[in-house]
C-alpha cells in the first residue's frame, strides 16, 4: 500500500545504518518534498559522499595530484572519495553507466564499509540502475505514489542506531531461519544467494535495533518483505492439497518450544506477496525483452571530436586526433626527477613520446523507430484500433526523447511507407489516423520494406530499431500470391536476412491468442517476442516502451 511505503523506506535506511554490509538502497522518487523528506533522514548513515553518473575514476579512487607533483618535484597522490568507508549517495542513478556500475559493484563486494543510496528519478517503469548494481543492494523502494502526508520522521534516532550497531556482532540467527530463507527465495523464483544472505542480515539488524541478541520469526518476516519482494520473478501460487479419499488423521499438537519458534512458510510468503508490485508480470516481460539489447536510444560510437569524454589512451597526434594535455602531463610528471638527473642541462618539463595521450569521446547516434503495423483483415478492427492507439502513445514518447519515427503499414499484397523518418508528431498522428484496414497479410513484404528503411537510416547515421505489430497470420507470399505455406517460408527467409543485418527488432503479437508461427519468426530474427492478448492501447504502449528503452 502507498501509505506504508515511506515508513518501509525509513526502516530499510535504519537497517542499512546498523549494518552497511547490506549494500545499500535503490530509491525511486521524482524530485520533490517526498524525496526531500527521505533525504533528510540520510543523516542516520553519517557523513555522506555524493556521486554523479559522470564521475571519473580519479575522483573515485584517487590518482596523481598533478599540481602537487610538479611543485614538489616528487610523486604526490590525491585521495579519492572511496579512500574512507562511509555512505555514498548517487544522484540521477537511472543514468548510471555500466562503467560506473562495475566500479561501484567492486567497491561493495570488497566489504570495506561503504554503502550506496541510489536516487533514481526515472520515469519509465523499468528504467533504472544496471542489474549488476541492483543485485548488490539489499533494498529497493518506490516512493512515486507516496503523498506528502505520508512523510514521517525516522523511528530511531542516532543514539539507538549506534547502540544497535555495537550490539549487532552478538546477535544470532537460529539455524532454521537459513532454510526458511532459502525455501522462500525459491518459491519467489529468486536464484541469487546474495538475496538470502541479505534477508538474514536484515533480520539480525532488526533484532539489534530492538535490543535483542537473537532474531525472531517476526524479524525474518519483515526482513524477507524488504529484501525479497522486489526481486521476485514469479508470483507464488498456493499449494493445493491432493485429494485423498481417506486422509490420515492429523498429528497430535506439539508444545511449542519458546527457544526455537518457526514461523509457518505460508505466513512468510504472505508477508512478501503483500509487497509484490501489481504490474510484476509486465515488468518481467519488459525486462526479458530488453535483456542483451545494446543499442538502446542509439549506438555508441567512438570519436575524438565530441560526445561524452572517455579515458584517454597513449598515441601520437595525427589524422585529426587531439592531445589530452592534462593526461599527458599526468603521465610525464612522475618521471621528471629522473629525467632532470639524466639531462641536467634541460629546463622545464621533459616530455617523451610515450607520455602523449590522445583525447577520446563517445557519442550516440539518434535512434529511428520503424513501426511496422499490420493493417490486414486478420487483424480485427478492435485490435487495429488498439495498435493505432499504442503507436500514437509511443510516438509521443519518442517525440519527447527526440527520436525519429517512421511508419510502414502492410495489407493486401504489399507494404507501404506511410511516413518517412520524421520528428513531426502532428504529421505522424495524421498519417496514422488515416491507416485503413482489410485485405491479406503480406508479412514478407513488410520485412522487406523494414530492411530497406533500416539500411537507409544507417546511411544517414541513425540507429534503426524495428517494432513489428501483427497477429502473425501471414497468407500473402512475397510475389503477391495467396499461398499461406509460401508466405510463412518467405517470412522466415527474410527474418534471417534482417537478423544478418544486425538491426534490432521487437515482435509484438497483437492477436487474441499467442501465435506459434510469430514466436518462431521472432526467434529467427533474434528479437524479443511480446504476446499481449487482451491488452488495451496504454498497456501495449507501456510494455513496448519498456522493451525499447535502455
Amino acid at each position: 500500500m502507498p501509505e506504508a511505503t515511506f515508513p518501509r523506506a525509513l526502516t530499510a535506511l535504519a537497517l542499512l545504518a546498523v549494518d552497511p554490509g547490506l549494500g545499500g538502497l535503490a530509491l525511486r522518487a521524482r524530485a520533490g518534498p517526498v524525496r526531500d523528506g527521505f533525504t533528510q533522514a540520510l543523516a542516520l548513515l553519517g557523513p555522506l559522499r555524493r556521486l554523479h553518473p559522470g564521475i571519473s575514476d580519479d575522483t573515485l579512487f584517487g590518482g596523481l595530484d598533478l599540481s602537487g607533483t610538479l611543485s614538489a618535484g616528487r610523486v604526490v597522490q590525491a585521495q579519492g572519495l572511496l579512500a574512507q568507508p562511509g555512505p555514498l549517495v548517487l544522484a540521477m542513478a537511472e543514468r548510471c553507466t555500466p562503467h560506473l556500475a562495475a566500479r561501484l559493484a567492486l567497491v561493495l563486494d570488497q566489504g570495506t564499509g561503504h554503502c550506496l543510496i541510489a536516487l533514481d528519478e526515472g520515469a519509465e517503469p523499468d528504467e533504472g540502475l544496471p542489474a549488476a548494481l541492483t543485485e548488490r543492494l539489499a533494498f529497493s523502494v518506490d516512493l512515486t505514489d507516496s503523498a506528502l502526508g505520508d512523510v514521517t520522521g525516522p523511528a530511531w534516532d542516532a543514539a539507538e542506531v549506534a547502540a544497535a550497531r555495537a550490539l549487532l556482532p552478538a546477535v544470532a540467527a537460529p539455524p532454521d531461519m537459513v532454510g526458511q530463507s532459502v525455501a522462500l527465495a525459491a518459491r519467489l523464483g529468486i536464484d541469487s544467494a546474495r538475496a538470502t544472505l541479505f534477508t538474514l542480515r536484515a533480520a539480525r539488524a532488526l533484532a539489534a535495533l530492538d535490543g535483542r541478541d537473537c532474531a525472531t520469526p517476526d524479524d525474518l518476516a519483515t526482513a524477507a518483505a524488504l529484501t525479497l519482494a522486489h526481486r521476485a520473478t514469479i508470483i507464488p501460487q498456493d499449494d493445493a492439497p491432493a485429494p485423498d479419499d481417506d486422509p490420515p488423521p492429523p498429528p497430535p499438537p506439539e508444545e511449542p518450544d519458546p527457544d526455537n519458534l518457526i514461523l509457518p512458510e505460508e505466513l512468510l510468503l504472505e508477508a512478501v506477496k503483500a509487497l509484490l508490485p501489481d504490474d510484476l508480470l509486465a515488468r518481467l516481460a519488459a525486462r526479458k525483452a530488453r535483456a542483451g539489447r545494446g543499442n538502446g536510444t542509439g549506438a555508441a560510437r567512438k570519436g575524438n571530436r565530441r560526445g561524452r569524454p572517455l579515458p584517454s589512451r597513449p598515441g601520437s597526434p595525427g589524422n585529426g586526433q587531439r592531445i589530452d594535455i592534462v593526461a599527458t602531463l599526468r603521465a610525464a610528471a612522475p618521471w621528471q626527477t629522473i629525467r632532470r638527473t639524466a639531462q641536467p642541462d634541460r629546463a622545464g618539463l621533459l616530455i617523451r613520446t610515450a607520455d602523449l595521450r590522445i583525447r577520446r569521446f563517445e557519442e550516440r547516434s539518434d535512434r529511428l523507430l520503424i513501426f511496422v503495423v499490420d493493417a490486414s483483415g486478420s487483424a480485427a478492427l478492435a485490435r487495429l484500433g488498439e495498435a493505432k492507439g499504442a503507436v500514437e502513445l509511443l510516438l509521443a514518447q519518442a517525440y519527447a526523447r527526440r527520436d525519429h519515427v517512421a511508419l510502414i503499414a502492410f495489407r493486401g499484397t504489399a507494404a507501404e511507407l506511410l511516413l518517412p523518418p520524421t520528428r513531426s508528431l502532428v504529421q505522424t498522428k495524421r498519417r496514422l489516423a488515416a491507416l485503413p484496414g482489410g485485405g491479406g497479410t503480406p508479412l514478407a513484404a513488410a520485412l522487406v520494406a523494414a530492411m530497406h528503411q533500416a539500411d537507409q537510416a544507417r546511411r544517414h547515421g541513425l540507429t534503426p530499431t524495428v517494432a513489428l505489430l501483427t497477429d502473425g497470420r501471414a497468407n500473402i507470399a512475397l510475389d503477391g500470391r495467396a499461398d499461406r505455406p509460401q508466405a510463412a517460408a518467405d517470412a522466415q527467409r527474410l527474418a534471417r536476412a534482417l537478423r544478418a543485418t544486425g538491426v534490432d527488432a521487437l515482435v509484438i503479437d497483437t492477436g487474441n491468442r499467442p501465435e506459434p508461427q510469430l514466436r518462431d519468426l521472432a526467434l529467427t530474427m533474434a528479437a524479443p517476442y511480446l504476446p499481449l492478448p487482451r491488452a488495451d492501447a496504454r498497456r501495449l504502449a507501456a510494455s513496448v516502451a519498456a522493451a525499447l528503452d535502455d
